[in-house]
């Protein structure tokens, strides 16, 4: 009997000490653990003592597990939780009560079970200016910066994370402008080019060099001698293209600004990359805990560094700053929305699962889909725990979810948010259930009313909520619901985004025509 217990110890041991034993590089620091996608996934799974998963639905629907479409088995767990009610089942009917105890509950089941929790000492971020120069988007003047968000590696030097950012204002403002921080490439609109002479003498310098380098070339520029191996790139000012302009084109000729900042320099969008970025960094090139956060939450701690650096800008009117994305990004700017009350108003677009969409709802993608090795890495290890079938605990589902899409929508109130969805015939698929978001918008609508906010303005009951016709918006209120006729963006809603939003933004820059 002693014998194996000794012996059952060891074993315990040995594999305890498999999983935690941390390798040094020649620097001291702990090293990179480099696994793949499936071998973190599965590394979750082993420290929540799950055995399997539940295969989540596939979106083709012509597979044999193609993800449901039909309303009548779309509601299998009908009621949500509720979002004025306290733990101890007490009522929420005044602002305090929802600022001071209901909140609050509802952020720590957020953090903890869906996207993860912000570290309590993430390194500090100092931006940086790469160019600054004025620009023209258009016929519009504006100055244009490319930023840089330095984190500070200094505890962990084997990783660095460099945060992208480009802010645009428009050059002829009187004052600061409401900005709209928007997920996506960090790029200047037109980079100032060299003049032609000088640009004539950088293509004979060219030439030069590649004929020297290769002989034969001189036969090809005597024959071309109009030919630049670099092209103007000044783009031409013709008449506008049929359609809405685009977004940024949008926004400063109506007075705005737009910040791009990139997710990807913040945090990698795979599970590869959980041991790198903004959380690998912090966890020092370690595999994360359970409630350590997922590239949502990562994402949106990198718009708040931005903002950070927008508060410091004389032309931007910090106190309007808005937060925009789409699909995995419409996530992440409901997410960012939701936990920093900094951010004044949000445009959501298509955000489906994660986002606006219920996760109760069986339409379209479900909770099994985030909890894969495909699109894990974009929440907290937890939600693992509701995607499975064999567990130390036994099996969990989306009804065990603490939380639910309605209360990430209501953290957002009593600030304008926007939430923005196409239709499945110009691609905006079934998958990310319009339907299933518009009911979480509804049920969101009680916590707006009672901070003084106007909801949708179609009553609470959730359950027999229809959406409005296509390119029909609810725009009367902070809480604010559209479809339009378009795809998998949220392009055609700008045009009303903008006027709805400038209701609620007191004393906005004017720009002169």
């Amino acid at each position: 009997m002693k014998k194996a217990f000794y012996l059952l110890f060891a074993l315990a041991l040995s594999s305890a000490s498999a999983q935690q034993a941390v390798k040094f590089s020649a620097s001291g620091h702990p090293a990179v653990v480099h696994f793949t996608a499936q071998q973190d996934h599965q590394h979750m799974m082993e420290q929540l003592g799950i055995q399997a998963l539940r295969p989540g639905p596939s979106g083709d629907e012509k597979a044999p597990n193609h993800a449901n479409y039909d309303e009548a088995l779309a509601n299998p767990y009908p009621n949500l939780p509720e979002v004025l009610t306290l733990r101890n089942g007490k009522k929420v009917t005044t602002p305090e009560a929802w600022w001071k105890k209901r909140r609050p509950e509802i952020v720590e089941d957020f953090e903890r079970e869906v996207y993860g929790r912000v570290p309590e000492k993430v390194p500090s971020v100092t931006w940086k200016t790469l160019i600054s120069e004025r620009e023209y988007v258009g016929w519009m003047p504006v100055n244009a910066k490319k930023l840089v968000g330095v984190v500070d590696n200094a505890a962990y030097p084997l990783l660095e994370v460099n945060i992208a950012m480009t802010v645009v204002t428009p050059a002829n403002a009187k004052g600061p402008v409401p900005v709209l921080m928007m997920f996506g490439p960090s790029a200047l609109p037109a980079p100032a080019q060299p003049p032609k002479e000088s640009l004539e003498k950088i293509n004979a310098a060219l030439k030069e060099l590649l004929v020297q380098q290769d002989p034969s070339l001189k036969e090809v520029f005597e024959k071309y001698p109009a030919y630049n191996p670099i092209a103007s790139q000044v783009p031409p000012f013709g008449p506008p293209p049929a359609g809405d302009p685009p977004t940024t084109h949008q926004l400063l000729a109506a007075g705005w600004g737009y910040a791009l900042i990139e997710p990807g320099s913040i945090q990698a969008d795979n599970g590869a990359g959980l041991t790198k970025g903004i959380i690998g960094l912090v966890n020092k090139g370690q595999p994360r805990k359970p409630d350590d956060w997922g590239a949502l939450r990562a994402w949106a701690w990198g718009a708040s560094r931005g903002l950070d650096y927008l508060e410091t800008d004389p032309a931007v009117d910090a106190k309007h700053v808005g937060i925009e994305g789409v699909s995995r990004y419409g996530k992440a700017a409901l997410v960012a929305m939701a936990f920093d009350q900094r951010f004044a108003l949000a445009l959501v677009g298509s955000s489906g699962q994660g986002g606006a969409k219920l996760h109760r709802r069986n339409f379209g993608e479900a909770v099994e889909n985030l909890t894969s090795s495909y699109e894990y890495h974009w929440m907290a290890g937890n939600y693992l725990k509701y995607g499975a079938e064999k567990a130390s605990f036994g099996s969990k589902n989306a009804n065990d979810l603490p939380v639910d899409a309605h209360q990430l929508i209501a953290l957002c109130a009593p600030r304008p948010t926007f939430i923005s969805y196409g239709i499945p015939e110009q691609g905006d698929a079934k998958w990310v259930d319009q339907q299933g978001s518009y009911m979480a918008t509804v049920a969101a609508g009680p916590v707006f009313k009672l901070l003084g906010a106007k909801d949708l303005g179609v009553g609470h009951e959730y359950k027999t909520a229809k959406m409005p016709a296509v390119n029909v918006g609810l725009l009367e209120g902070e809480l604010a619901w559209r479809q339009h006729d378009g795809g998998h963006t949220d392009a055609p809603n700008v045009k009303h985004f903008i006027p709805w939003a400038n209701k609620f933004i007191k004393g906005k820059a004017a720009v002169t025509p």
